[in-house]
């Protein structure tokens, strides 16, 4: 964050602000499985810094962001069976189904949109919560 925020902070600001660093966890941050301790500690890291890095860097206007995306349809479960994935998708309470990187896009661009938006974590994750195992 310090590398991207010493170039933002030279660029010409545009209407209020400067730009939007927009930082990605993982619900595993909140809800951290069995065998999991040092992935979920590293996530929990990113949504911790979110708030205090964005006071940190208010008076630059330059935003910080974190989005805690759930269950994506990323290359790691596209290499799952198709069952698999239905499985995982069906863990989702609703929509009851894995998320498609465009919805993770959205929001990424919604954040962009909006300057109100700021030092916050948003879950995309369908209301899942993370089983223990």
């Amino acid at each position: 964050i310090r590398l991207v925020a010493e170039r933002m902070q030279t660029a010409p600001p545009i209407g209020e602000e400067r730009g939007v660093c927009i930082n990605t966890a993982s619900v595993a941050a909140f809800d951290g499985q069995i065998g999991q301790a040092a992935y979920s500690a590293s996530k929990g890291g990113i949504v911790g810094l979110t708030l205090p890095v964005a006071r940190d860097l208010a008076s630059l206007n330059i935003r910080v962001m974190t989005i805690a995306p759930g269950l994506f349809l990323t290359p790691l479960l596209m290499g799952l069976s198709e069952e698999a994935q239905k499985s995982l998708g069906a863990q989702v309470p609703h929509p009851a189904r894995l998320g498609d990187p465009s919805e993770y896009a959205q929001l990424a661009v919604a954040i962009v949109e909006n300057p109100m938006l700021n030092g916050e974590t948003i879950r995309l994750d369908g209301a899942i919560r993370m089983a223990p195992r």
